[in-house]
């Protein structure tokens, strides 16, 4: 859970598209335009709290009584490619921390300025000048403060913040994948992979960063790309564990990170995982072992994604496999009325149509269910 909540709190949501703050012609990132970039954030999103509707007037209490907000993040991967640096890699891991302490310094003196603009948020004013004094030395002196440079500890002592929260590194799985960038603080999962959707149906994605390499280099093996185009599961989990550890040591709230571990990982190396996040000073975590359940949202071949029928007393058939998909083809190309991108013919037997039958799209002939209408 990346926004920790208070009863009624509300807290509204934005991302960065890191991706766009490298200099291609330098493969360097451009700080200055980042800052820029946290600046109008952190900006929108305090006027989003005013300009909201809010339906319970508690919503309304604590919401302009925090003004808490959220910037996060997409792109990260994006953002390390152009700068050709190793997601994970020691070298990548000071370029990560020197990017969210930049998000981060420059998301919380935007904040300062917006006390001295509009007032500190609601909650941050005592009754007296003296109290607001001491709220404000608690504000300052709790632990994710401690760690902030001295100038902006001084500032809030003497004008107050605007926001209570600042930061959220949420998923962006759909708003990314739009985009065409790595999702959250996430590395590619492959530049070649297949996407569970809403509808049952497995979607080929081809990340865009590397046609652009190869556009950019023609003479590049796409079979043989430079390490910085390193994915998901090449990555060990004890590498995603520190990448999440660096972040959040910039973020007030908390972070969306998984660590992906490959198939056959034991209990006892998942327990040294979340060890290791815990001394790393991470809120929480999440540890996704390959192929542990039925059917997974990314996998890298659609094979990966079935399962078996169950037989039951009024059904005494023979076990078969059930296939979600297995080919992608051009939509324009054909008439989808219902269950797959290859129109009504099945992808699993090429033989029979795609119909529904009992609230399933399933095949008339070897009777594989694409996907419950449900």
């Amino acid at each position: 859970m990346e926004q920790p909540l208070a009863p009624y709190s509300v807290c509204n949501l934005a991302a960065i598209n890191l991706g766009a703050m490298a200099n291609k012609e330098t493969k360097e990132v451009d700080f200055e335009k980042l800052k820029r970039t946290v600046e109008v954030g952190i900006r929108m999103q305090d006027n989003v709290i005013d300009a909201t509707p809010y339906f319970l007037e508690d919503n309304t209490k604590m919401a302009k009584g925090e003004r808490r907000i959220g910037l996060g993040v997409m792109g990260l991967h994006d953002l390390l490619i152009y700068t050709e640096t190793v997601y994970g890699s020691k070298e990548g891991n000071q370029l990560v921390d020197q990017i969210f302490e930049t998000i981060a310094t420059t998301a919380y003196r935007t904040s300062i300025e917006l006390a001295k603009e509009k007032g500190s948020f609601p909650f941050l004013l005592g009754e007296s000048a003296a109290e607001t004094q001491l709220l404000r030395e608690k504000f300052v002196n709790s632990g994710y403060m401690k760690k902030m440079p001295e100038d902006i500890r001084q500032d809030i002592l003497q004008y107050g913040i605007r926001n209570s929260h600042l930061l959220t590194v949420a998923p962006t799985g759909s708003t990314g994948t739009m985009v065409g960038v790595s999702t959250g603080l996430e590395p590619y999962y492959s530049f070649s992979y297949y996407r569970s959707g809403r509808l049952g149906k497995f979607i080929e994605v081809k990340a865009e960063i590397v046609q652009e390499y190869l556009n950019q280099n023609p003479d590049a093996d796409p079979n043989n790309l430079p390490e910085w185009f390193i994915s998901t599961m090449d990555l060990a989990p004890e590498a995603h564990a520190d990448v999440q550890c660096i972040i959040q040591r910039w973020v007030d709230s908390s972070l969306s990170k998984t660590v992906n571990a490959p198939r056959g990982y034991t209990v006892d190396q998942v327990q040294a995982v979340y060890e290791r996040l815990y001394r790393g000073g991470a809120k929480g975590g999440t540890v996704y072992v390959d192929g542990s359940r039925d059917a997974q949202v990314l996998s890298l071949t659609t094979e990966e994604n079935k399962f078996e029928e169950e037989v039951t007393e009024t059904n005494k058939k023979e076990k078969k496999q059930v296939v979600l998909i297995d080919t992608i083809a051009d939509l324009r190309s054909t008439s989808v009325t219902i269950g797959s991108e290859v129109g009504n013919t099945c992808p699993v037997c090429r033989t029979g149509t795609v119909e529904d039958i009992g609230g399933c799209n399933t095949c008339t002939n070897c009777n594989a269910q694409l996907k419950c209408g449900l």
